[in-house]
C-alpha cells in the first residue's frame, strides 16, 4: 500500500495542488483498484506506482489548464478514469458515468461509497442510447479516455453538451491529428501533451447537432 507521502512523490512533476483529503481518497480508490482488478479486468496497469502517475496523474492533469464545473458525462467510464478522479480533484461536480459493463459499475458504486462522494450518477447505457434518451443541452462537459470509433463519439457527446460545453478526450498524438478533419462542427483547442505519453484535447460545438 502506497503513502500518502509517495503519492505526492509520483505526482509531483505534474504540479498538482491536491489536499490531504483528496490525497486519502486516491489512496482508498487506489486499494480498491488493486482488489477488484484480481478479480475482474478494470486495468492492463497493476502496479500501484504506474496506476498513480499514469491513471490519476493523466487524469488530474487537465486540472492545471482549466477548471471544471456544473455536469460532467464520462463515456466508458471502465475503472473510473478519468471521470472519479476529476471528482476528486472538482468535488462541487455532478457526475454521470456511463458504464455498460455490470461488473464494473458494481466497482465505481463501490469508489464512491468508499470515498464518500456526493452527486455521482452510475448509468448502464452506450453512449447512443443515452444520447437518444437524456435531455438535449445538458451536460458542461463530456470527457472520454482511450476511445474507439472518434467520430461517432464526438458527434453523440455533442448532442448531450449544454451550448457552451465542451468535450475532453485522452487520445494518442495519432488520434489527436484527425480530429480537424472529422466533420462534426467542434472547434479544437490546441492539444495539451501528457508528461509520459498522448493529448488531451479539448474543443466546443460551433454548431447544433
Amino acid at each position: 500500500m502506497l503513502t500518502e507521502a509517495r503519492v505526492r512523490e509520483l505526482l509531483f512533476p505534474l504540479e498538482l495542488n491536491l489536499t490531504p483529503t483528496q490525497v486519502g481518497r486516491i489512496l482508498t480508490y487506489l486499494d480498491l483498484l488493486e482488489r477488484w482488478n484480481r478479480k475482474i479486468n478494470l486495468t492492463a496497469v497493476r502496479e500501484p506506482e504506474a496506476c498513480v502517475t499514469r491513471h490519476f496523474g493523466e487524469s488530474l492533469y487537465l486540472a492545471r489548464s482549466m477548471e471544471l464545473e456544473g455536469r460532467l458525462l464520462d463515456i466508458g467510464s471502465g475503472a473510473g478514469f478519468p471521470g472519479l478522479a476529476l471528482k476528486i480533484e472538482f468535488p462541487a461536480l455532478a457526475v454521470t458515468l456511463l458504464e455498460p459493463i455490470a461488473k464494473k459499475r458494481a466497482f465505481l458504486k463501490e469508489v464512491v461509497r468508499a470515498c464518500e462522494m456526493k452527486m455521482v450518477e452510475v448509468v448502464g447505457d452506450r453512449l447512443e442510447d443515452f444520447a437518444r434518451r437524456s435531455p438535449p443541452a445538458f451536460f458542461d462537459t463530456a470527457t472520454a479516455r482511450a476511445v474507439g470509433g472518434l467520430e461517432d463519439l464526438v458527434s453523440l457527446a455533442s448532442r448531450c453538451l449544454k451550448p457552451s460545453g465542451r468535450i475532453v478526450l485522452w487520445l494518442s498524438e495519432k488520434q489527436a491529428s484527425r480530429l480537424p478533419a472529422m466533420e462534426s462542427c467542434i472547434a479544437w483547442d490546441p492539444p495539451i501533451p501528457l508528461p509520459h505519453h498522448g493529448v488531451i484535447c479539448c474543443g466546443r460545438p460551433e454548431c447544433s447537432t
